[in-house]
């Protein structure tokens, strides 16, 4: 029987080595940007993948488990970015940078326990291309929300849309990665 929690944590072990060896790479680039601008980068992966799935075929050689990692990626730096904002002189050091990606790795892992007892693990009969719908409506409640100034009536906020976007692309990742191995 499988382990969601420890698949789950799998999967973001693998997200966070990689953050880690683009955080050597390029330091805290990404603490430029801003919150609609990592949202139009979620955009950008959800769409890849999309396209990727409609066409069954890719021209880049990186296919859609590279990009359900960049938007586990680029959704933690999300919900980085909302408690520090941006910073264009790049203050953060790689310790902190680690330090921030981990606290809202877990607070994120700690919703989809919550979630995933009241769903009864629905996620494991799901299409992974409903994953991705689901990611691609979820960026565009986030517009929304930004151009609302986040001032909502009754949703949630760009936090928590980040962090349903984290937990279906961890999801997917279940899919291709874990139990095809």
């Amino acid at each position: 029987m499988a382990n969601t929690d420890q698949e789950f944590k799998q999967v973001m072990q693998m997200c966070r080595a990689l953050f880690e060896k683009k955080l050597h790479d390029y330091g805290p680039a990404w603490r430029i940007l801003r919150i609609p601008s990592l949202t139009d980068q979620l955009y950008i992966k959800a769409k890849r993948i999309r396209s990727i799935n409609e066409k069954g075929a890719a021209e880049i050689h990186e296919g859609s488990a590279a990009e359900f990692m960049g938007i586990v990626n680029y959704g933690l730096i999300g919900l980085i970015q909302l408690e520090l904002k941006p910073d264009v002189d790049f203050n953060t050091t790689e310790e902190e940078a680690l330090k921030l990606y981990d606290k809202y790795a877990e607070a994120t892992y700690q919703l989809m326990v919550k979630k995933n007892h009241d769903y009864d693990e629905a996620w494991r009969g799901m299409r992974i291309s409903s994953y991705t719908d689901l990611i691609l409506m979820k960026i565009y409640r986030t517009k929304q929300i930004e151009e609302l100034g986040g001032n909502t009536l009754v949703s949630e906020g760009i936090d928590a849309n980040y962090q349903d976007m984290i937990n279906y692309a961890v999801f997917a990742l279940i899919k291709l990665v874990i139990e095809k191995s």
